[in-house]
């Protein structure tokens, strides 16, 4: 009964997310967003054999790189195959307690309709609480519109996709303008009912971006596809940058959580430097 207690309620009153991550920016000087995808196989050798190894792994990740972000992003799937749900449950947590002015992107792309769309809501905003959480638009409104009924929570929909093949059909001519274009003006004009909305837009089409800023003005877009992916820097800043020199959350993982090589630093502190890197690489073409 505690459990689905915990699980099932509001909680205490949250900052809105569009007002968190606005002081992100600001605070910590950055527009660089890292991904928490722990990979088994990847995480250090001295954490292999540890019962707590993924929450060991992303704790020490998020503590020497949170003056570094403006948001972390969890994905669901590398926690939730690894049948490690109240792992990213207490690094939701520890990210509250710890750093709560630092956004949490729940990577989900849940996309459904109905009772189901509810279910996904509550999972994503009432058992992780987290403060946003990415979607899928392909089946319409009633399947975005469960998530609009929390008022202070972002709703990340995937609009222009980093991978190849997202071209398959973000690319299909819709009246005259590709489906990507479509749903970047149908968030910005029509579900964007609470200010609370962004966009996913990949690095690696950096004219994509720029024309996805023209379509929604100021809304805040996650970036995905620098890093490893190999999405150029200086090309997705010169895109996606707002006229105060904000308004995307740059997303890197791999790059990041894996720097650590034979014989360096500790994989934290490799962490560390990477993202700093990273981040100071952003800023440098941010003006």
């Amino acid at each position: 009964m505690c459990r689905l207690h915990c699980y099932f309620s509001n909680g205490p009153a949250v900052t809105a997310f569009i007002d968190k991550l606005t002081a992100a920016w600001t605070g910590n000087d950055s527009l660089l967003c890292i991904g928490l995808d722990p990979d088994i196989q990847k995480l250090p050798e001295e954490l292999q054999e540890e019962p707590d190894a993924i929450y060991a792994f992303c704790k020490d990740i998020i503590d020497d790189t949170a003056d570094l972000v403006c948001a972390f992003k969890p994905q669901i799937a590398y926690f939730a195959a690894l049948g490690a749900e109240e792992e990213l449950e207490a690094i939701c947590r520890y990210i509250r307690e710890q750093y709560p002015h630092i956004p949490i992107v729940l990577d989900a792309k849940r996309g459904d309709i109905g009772a189901t769309a509810e279910q996904y809501a509550r999972e994503a905003f009432e058992r992780y609480r987290a403060d946003a959480v990415t979607v899928n638009p392909y089946m319409g409104f009633d399947s975005v519109a469960p998530y609009l009924e929390w008022k202070d929570r972002g709703v990340i929909v995937l609009c222009r996709t980093s991978n190849p093949g997202g071209s398959d059909l973000q690319f299909l001519d819709v009246g005259g303008k590709p489906l990507y274009q479509h749903v970047a003006q149908l968030v910005a004009d029509k579900w964007n009912t609470n200010g609370q909305c962004g966009l996913v837009v990949g690095a690696t089409f950096p004219k994509e971006i720029e024309e996805v800023r023209r379509i929604v003005g100021d809304m805040p877009l996650l970036v995905p596809g620098i890093g490893a992916q190999g999405g150029d820097i200086a090309a997705t800043v010169a895109a996606g940058r707002t006229a105060a020199g904000t308004g995307m959350m740059i997303n890197s993982s791999r790059a990041i959580l894996y720097a650590k090589k034979v014989g360096e630093e500790t994989y934290a502190g490799a962490a560390r430097r990477v993202a700093q890197e990273t981040r100071d690489a952003i800023n440098s073409c941010r003006q």
